[in-house]
């Protein structure tokens, strides 16, 4: 997205921009995703659920996405909702696909980054959500071209790595043999770990005290396979989700099945792994999406922002994509 975004503004800008995409098609893993771009209604909020990260970029993000939002609804982007249904959060739901059709203009399909690419440079590659996902042995929920080129340019020539780059912004989704296609990625997602007991595949409580909003702690937690275990309580706040699951072919028992015990009134155990949806650490930058001298970063690539927590992705590329292409036109 913030590649689009940022060729996007360059044009009103008066630039003449050339987008590449290594990828078959236009809009990465944000065609993929739920469409909400948002941000914390409370500043303090913001910087408590994501402690690490960098406050100047935290705040440049908080205090300009409701105008950027604005920039995107003056183009023709209408919302899904008009805002994101959560009382900690503000902000929109689009349509991806919509969203994409609408910034997705002369784009370079199957075009790799350039070796030899020369300054001024956007580098809006999406993170390296494969190669962290094949390093831990996680699932992916992305678009699988995100594999860290931009980093690699970037820290090649003298950019520096941010803090996080361990992290990822994830989600629980059914395990093996459970098929997973990209359109089902937010459908498949088992969203409902606050109301389960979560036990390791050898069986061993690992079950938090407490489970953020996001659930995004608990998809750190489970990493490569876990096993959800749902009460009566648990099956009615899963919803609809267990039965995606089953019907996607991923593993769903009578917990009485599981080779470990599980507490009297348990009723459903689905076999669930970690899934990584973007990477949170890649590149220091500036307010001015600046890594090196002519080298700007939109978009998730730009580390740190949510170090230590979760925020908006989508946030993060709308904003930074903005920031790069005002930048480059002064």
């Amino acid at each position: 997205m913030g590649g689009l975004v940022c060729a996007a503004r360059a044009r009103e800008l008066g630039l003449n921009p050339t987008l590449i995409e290594k990828g078959t098609r236009a809009g990465g893993s944000m065609l993929l995703s739920s469409g909400v771009i948002w941000r914390h209604v409370e500043w303090e909020q913001f910087r408590a659920e994501c402690p690490d990260g960098d406050s100047d970029l935290q705040r440049l993000i908080w205090e300009r996405l409701d105008d950027a939002l604005d920039w995107l609804v003056s183009l023709g982007a209408e919302p899904v909702w008009p805002d994101t249904q959560n009382p900690l959060t503000t902000g929109k739901r689009f349509d991806p696909r919509a969203l994409t059709e609408l910034l997705a203009r002369d784009v370079q399909l199957e075009t790799p980054l350039p070796a030899d690419a020369e300054p001024p440079l956007v580098l809006a590659t999406g993170g390296f959500a494969r190669r962290l996902a094949e390093e831990k042995g996680l699932l992916l929920r992305a678009n699988p071209w995100s594999d860290g080129d931009g980093l690699d340019y970037a820290t090649a020539r003298g950019a520096t790595p941010s803090a996080g780059r361990d992290e990822f912004y994830g989600r629980a989704m059914p395990a093996p043999p459970a098929r997973i296609r990209e359109e089902d990625f937010v459908r498949l997602s088992q969203l409902y770990g606050r109301w389960a007991r979560v036990y390791t595949e050898e069986g061993r409580d690992i079950t938090p005290r407490s489970v953020s909003w996001s659930e995004n702690d608990l998809a750190q937690r489970i990493g490569a396979r876990a096993w959800y275990v749902l009460d009566d309580e648990g099956v009615e706040r899963a919803g609809e989700r267990v039965e995606a699951a089953r019907s996607a072919g991923g593993t769903v028992v009578d917990p009485r099945e599981l080779p470990f015990e599980t507490p009297a009134g348990s009723r459903i155990a689905v076999h669930v792994a970690a899934a990584v949806t973007h990477t949170i650490g890649g590149i220091q930058i500036d307010t001015s999406a600046r890594a090196l001298d002519g080298v700007h970063v939109a978009g998730v690539d730009a580390g740190g922002v949510a170090t230590g927590g979760y925020a908006s992705g989508l946030a993060q590329a709308l904003v930074l994509g903005l920031v790069a292409a005002e930048e480059l036109s002064r």
